[in-house]
């Protein structure tokens, strides 16, 4: 095999970096749009990468290269209880 060469795994996480890097640039123009219609194609745009971010993140979990630790319970209950109060 070429050393020079990327395989499955580096390909799609490469494609997944690239998507975190595209969707924070398009959430900067977003949340700085002066305009409505130039907002609204920003957060239309927005929503595609981060849809497109999900695809190729669900397909480098479902092959078991980017795991992820399931919180415990506790963890996710004080969270709930912190923010709930603030409303």
């Amino acid at each position: 095999m070429n050393p020079n060469c990327f395989d499955d795994q580096a390909r799609i996480s490469d494609a997944l970096s690239s998507q975190k890097f595209i969707t924070d640039g398009y959430n900067t123009c977003a949340n700085e749009a002066a305009a409505p219609v130039v907002k609204n194609t920003l957060m239309s745009l927005l929503e595609d990468e981060h849809s497109i971010q999900h695809d190729l993140f669900s397909q480098m979990q479902k092959r078991g290269w980017y795991q992820t630790e399931a919180a415990p319970q506790q963890k996710i209950d004080e969270t709930r209880t912190k923010f709930s109060s603030c409303c």
